[in-house]
């Protein structure tokens, strides 16, 4: 066996008795110095290793050829109706998307963005409509010309009124005067105004009846609305519950839906036509009017990586627009890009990189105003939107979140054509990523040795220099030669 006196041999830390030690007051306050020292050190090494530590580079996007980019988006426009708001997507692979639905949410406002119902339902899209043939036959007029003065008497005295809001210059409101006029002279034979009065067919001409017209937020030509009597005015700040006709337009199809109207109301009594007793098979050509003249468009859309335009407009393949009284005015509530990234997750990354998140939705709450005017209409806003996709990847839970940040400007131009609310909106071929470097605890525990012994040998030498020094000093003074 290995005796013990060879163990001790190879004693790196050989201990001195106690009793030939000295102890001084510069090695305590050296001592104090040294653990104080010790202390602060070890704690920035602490709090550098728990502080989270990223790399940042720029890389080629690695996205695959098949990837959509989603667009999620609240915005209201107040003076754009419901009825006609369509949203269009296009791009430079000549994709061309008109009237998306499926995922697209739109509620009517006031003035003051509130919302004034329940969703709006646009109804089916795609349908064409039937007109009269184009023919020189001359007809009488059969319809009711209504005023601001007269309008509330008709539609206070007729259980049903149905009135055709138009614009002379208007195609479509050309197309559909002849069928108009011929059916309103045959529902009128039918149903004489003065024997029976269960319904009129009547027309108000927008262009000169212009503020009877906004009032009932009639913002394409031409538009068919049908009044009900007791139904048409709320309690509600006066907004009117009507239905709008999108159905067919030649004479046949006019007189057919105002049989189907008349029906349910005995002649006896002229009581109100329900709604929940109107014949089904015309509930698809009526739809309830918006009752006021704003829209509040909520909903996403994907679209390929590639340069490409979100376009908000009114859209109708069977009405008309007056250029100089569209007003795409809007206020942006929210627009971002990619799926939304969840609260505890954003607070997640922040931790990592803690400017992250400050531009993935830098148009929210943001206002376009514009006043069309004589001397500018036909205002066309436009935003152009730089998107750049950025990755982190932290390495604690091995997790990987993609977010999309972008720039903004904004511009209103003046138009040619029926303004819009333009997103023009452009992918880097770039792309950020970020990753959480972890460190090691080997790591961690080798600088804390290092700053223990290192403290505690500097603090040696400089005790044993001021020992020496102060050693000198009483030589010197007690006239010793050395």
């Amino acid at each position: 066996m290995v005796s013990t006196s060879k163990i001790k041999s190879v004693d790196f830390y050989r201990k001195i008795p106690r009793d030939l030690t000295e102890a001084s007051l510069s090695g305590a306050g050296l001592s104090i110095i040294a653990a104080l020292c010790m202390v602060f050190l070890f704690g920035m090494e602490l709090s550098n290793y728990l502080t989270v530590s990223t790399s940042t580079s720029v890389i080629v996007d690695q996205s695959s050829d098949g990837d959509f980019l989603r667009i999620e988006f609240n915005i209201s426009f107040p003076a754009l109706s419901c009825e006609f708001a369509s949203v269009d997507v296009s791009d430079v692979l000549g994709t061309n998307r008109l009237n998306i639905t499926k995922t697209i949410r739109k509620y009517s406002i006031d003035p003051d963005l509130r919302p004034t119902g329940t969703e709006f339902h646009s109804g089916p899209v795609g349908k064409v409509i039937k007109h009269g043939d184009e023919t020189d036959e001359e007809y009488s007029e059969g319809s009711v010309s209504l005023t601001a003065q007269n309008f509330d008497k008709y539609s206070h005295q007729h259980a049903i009124l149905v009135v055709n809001f138009f614009a002379p210059w208007c195609y479509w409101s050309t197309r559909l005067k002849p069928s108009w006029e011929k059916a309103a002279k045959i529902i009128k034979e039918r149903y004489d105004p003065e024997l029976d009065g269960r319904i009129v067919m009547a027309k108000v001409d927008c262009t000169v009846e212009g503020e009877l017209c906004r009032r009932h937020h009639i913002q394409g030509y031409p538009s068919i609305r049908i009044f009900r009597k007791g139904s048409d005015v709320r309690d509600d700040h006066g907004h009117h519950d009507h239905e709008s006709y999108y159905g067919d337009r030649d004479t046949d199809s006019l007189v057919t839906t105002m049989e189907t109207l008349v029906a349910p109301i005995p002649l006896e009594s002229q009581r109100l036509a329900l709604e929940n007793k109107s014949d089904s098979t015309a509930d698809h050509i009526k739809r309830p009017a918006p009752r006021t003249g704003g829209c509040r468009i909520e909903g996403f859309v994907r679209v390929k990586k590639v340069p490409g335009n979100l376009v908000i407009s009114a859209r109708s393949g069977s009405h008309s627009f007056d250029p100089s009284q569209m007003n795409m005015s809007h206020v942006i509530s929210h627009l971002s890009f990619g799926r939304k990234i969840a609260p505890r997750v954003m607070s997640d990354m922040k931790r990592v990189l803690p400017y992250i998140g400050g531009s993935h939705d830098r148009l929210n709450g943001r206002s376009y105003i514009s006043h069309p005017s004589d001397s500018n209409a036909n205002v066309t806003i436009e935003h152009y939107l730089q998107v750049v996709k950025t990755e982190v990847i932290t390495t604690r839970d091995h997790k990987l979140v993609e977010e999309y940040e972008y720039t903004a400007h904004s511009s209103l131009v003046q138009s040619l054509y029926i303004p819009v609310t333009k997103f023009h909106f452009e992918l880097s071929p770039m792309q950020v990523l970020v990753t959480e470097n972890k460190k090691s605890f080997w790591h961690f525990i080798t600088n804390v040795c290092a700053i223990i012994g290192g403290v505690f040998t500097v603090a040696g030498i400089l005790d044993s220099a001021l020992h020496n020094t102060m050693r000198l000093m009483k030589k010197i003074e007690l006239g010793k030669n050395f």
